[in-house]
C-alpha cells in the first residue's frame, strides 16, 4: 500500500494486518481472539478480586499493544481501539466493585 501499512485482503486470513517479526507475529488471529475471549468471559462471569485479576490481565495486554502500534495506526484506529481500551476499564471497575 501506499502508506507502507499491510491490509488484509479478502480470502487471506493469513496476511498480517500490521506486518512484523515479534513474538505475536507467529501467533493466529483467530487463536488470539478466542483467548481474550475466554478471559473476558471468565473474569465477568467469575467477578470479585479473581474476575477483575483476569480483566486487568487483559487491560495491560490491550494497553500494551495500543501503545507498541500507536505510531502505525491512523486516527479513527487509534480512538476505536483507545475507546475499546476505556470500556475494558471501566468493566474491570465494575467487575472489582461487586
Amino acid at each position: 500500500m501506499a502508506n507502507g501499512r499491510a491490509r488484509r485482503m479478502p480470502g487471506n486470513m493469513r496476511r498480517p494486518l500490521l506486518p512484523g517479526t515479534g513474538p505475536l507475529a507467529r501467533v493466529s488471529p483467530v487463536l488470539a481472539f478466542l483467548v481474550v475471549v475466554v478471559v473476558f468471559a471468565a473474569g465477568v462471569l467469575v467477578g470479585g478480586f479473581v474476575g477483575a485479576l483476569l480483566l486487568a490481565v487483559l487491560v495491560v495486554g490491550v494497553a500494551v499493544l495500543l501503545a507498541t502500534t500507536w505510531g502505525r495506526l491512523s486516527p479513527p484506529e487509534r480512538a476505536a481501539r483507545s475507546l475499546i481500551l476505556v470500556v475494558l476499564v471501566l468493566v474491570t471497575i465494575g467487575v472489582a466493585l461487586r
